[in-house]
């Protein structure tokens, strides 16, 4: 059987194989193990607690949405109503919402939707050089980044002894932070719509 290298420094767990072959070993902090157990091998290393399980990329992508919920809060929706030709009754202008404010939310959605997706990449490639065995993968992030957010917290905080749920945590605010402002912009349109009496004829 091969030593470890490091043995001092090395607690028991599934480690790459130290022969090259694809898998995982088992060290049992002394000698590596000469039979394998298949379901062993599937399962993912922990990680040592001195390795970092943060990092900015992560951070950003959790953040990241915060423009969204800061771009709805400078929208102010409006309406406007203008004549049918040939009818005395005024109707609502649906391209009267095409704002500025409107537009500025649309596009950031957007960058934050293309900003989600290199983040990750960048996340997963860094979990990857901290030994993080099969990290969730960066491409669920085109679905959203919370989505990457989530899966990549679930799977951290299996292998890093219970680290890795911040950004859940925080993801998770912002979302309702979004509702809440989300929901006080549409009562004040509907309040601007009701008062204006969209129907009134002239």
């Amino acid at each position: 059987m091969t030593q470890f290298p490091n043995a001092s420094s090395a607690p028991p767990g599934w480690y790459p194989d130290p022969s090259g072959v694809p898998g995982l070993r088992w060290w049992d902090g002394r000698m590596w193990a000469t039979s394998y157990d298949p379901a062993m091998m599937r399962r993912r290393p922990e990680l040592p607690p001195a390795v970092p399980v943060g990092n900015p990329f992560i951070w950003a992508v959790t953040l990241l949405p915060l423009l969204s919920v800061v771009s709805l809060m400078l929208w102010s929706p409006s309406l406007t109503y203008s004549v049918l030709p040939g009818e005395n009754l005024k109707v609502p202008d649906p391209f009267s919402m095409m704002t500025p404010g409107y537009v500025l939310m649309n596009v950031t959605g957007w960058g934050i939707a293309a900003g989600s997706v290199v983040l990750s990449y960048l996340d997963w490639q860094m979990l990857g050089r901290s030994g993080v065995v099969r990290p969730f993968h960066w491409a669920w992030s085109c679905l959203g980044g919370i989505i990457y957010v989530v899966g990549r917290s679930v799977i951290v905080h299996k292998v890093a002894q219970g680290r890795g749920l911040g950004p859940v945590w925080i993801a998770t605010g912002i979302i309702a932070l979004f509702f809440i402002v989300m929901m006080l912009k549409m009562a004040e349109f509907m309040s601007n719509f009701l008062a204006a009496a969209p129907w009134e004829t002239v």
